[in-house]
């Protein structure tokens, strides 16, 4: 595939999906940060309230790179113009895009998920778009919808970016949809 929509912007797709339910990776390369805020910003035409995005990776993979991408794609839709730091010291950010509200989360510094009760986190899976870096820090409040993303480095190419992305739950189809994946059959 050429890019997203018929646009070469240094996207390319090496497996597809088929049905939503069999869970196998979409796997894309990114060829640069510009490859990977074109696919935040087509992702962010479809995300909406109670939409999870699980961005998991080692550091410097791009996880914050695409959360930042993504928000403000979301925020220039409705003439926002705001600074998107990566939440690492304050473990959650939030912003509005209009309407909608987003968290991004960061929990590479959490100790253990207990700590997650007093971030109202478990309120935000539910009633807002929400980022979370580091998902394997939420431990038993790991949603069971959810939209997984891997970013790897490749070790031939620093600035391309190997990226999986995994449906898990009902309810992918429009994104599957803009990532150009079949949602059935």
């Amino acid at each position: 595939m050429e890019g997203l929509a018929g646009v070469d912007d240094g996207v390319k797709t090496e497996a597809m999906i088929t049905r939503p339910s069999e869970a196998r990776p979409i796997v894309m390369t990114l060829e640069g940060p510009e490859a990977t805020a074109a696919l935040a910003e087509r992702l962010g035409g479809v995300l909406r309230s109670g939409d999870t995005l699980l961005l998991q990776g080692d550091i410097g993979a791009g996880k914050t790179h695409f959360a930042r991408a993504l928000i403000q794609s979301l925020q220039a839709r409705h003439g926002a113009v705001e600074d998107v730091p990566s939440p690492t010291f304050t473990i959650v950010q939030t912003y509005h895009a209009g309407p909608l509200e987003i968290w991004h989360a960061d929990l590479y510094r959490l100790a253990d998920p207990s700590e997650l009760a007093e971030l109202g986190l478990e309120g935000a899976l539910s009633q807002a778009l929400t980022l979370v870096e580091w998902p394997d820090r939420l431990g038993t409040m790991t949603p069971s919808r959810a939209l997984w993303m891997s970013f790897r480095i490749p070790p031939d190419r620093p600035e391309a970016r190997i990226v999986e992305i995994t449906p898990r739950g009902a309810g992918w189809e429009r994104v599957l949809g803009a990532l150009g994946a079949e949602a059935g059959s």
